[in-house]
């Protein structure tokens, strides 16, 4: 299994209309790397959601149901897109800024590279994560 984290603006799409619905695909990606992240997404695969823009916080798990497919939304027929099913709330929402203190995590794009949409993450700063997100440290 691997591990990524997405990042949605919650004005356009937010931890919560994913829940409403349960299953969406992450569409509109038009970023070559981030589309070269989801191609590597597999069956059963974990995301934490990420609320970008103001609040800058992870808020969510999902977990990858449909692999990467084309994009229904790009007219242009080079970019894909893959499924998500919301799978769990965070107990505790984890900052940027508390990713950004801890000197474990500091290698991570979301830190690198604050733009990338769609990103890996390795399963040590996995689970540091998931241990703040879910107050297990």
């Amino acid at each position: 299994m691997k591990y990524w984290l997405i990042k949605s603006e919650p004005h356009k799409w937010s931890w919560e209309d994913h829940k409403r619905v349960g299953v969406e695909p992450w569409d509109g990606v038009r970023n070559y790397q981030a589309a070269h992240n989801m191609k590597a997404m597999k069956l059963g695969d974990l995301a934490f959601f990420y609320h970008s823009v103001k609040e800058r916080k992870i808020v969510g798990i999902v977990e990858v149901v449909k692999e990467y497919y084309p994009d229904h939304t790009d007219e242009s027929g080079r970019f894909g897109m893959v499924d998500f099913k919301a799978v769990e709330d965070v107990n505790n929402q984890v900052t940027l800024q508390e990713i950004k203190d801890d000197p474990r995590l500091t290698h991570l794009p979301l830190v690198k590279q604050s733009r990338l949409s769609v990103s890996p993450i390795d399963k040590e700063a996995w689970q540091i994560i998931y241990d703040k997100a879910m107050n297990n440290s």
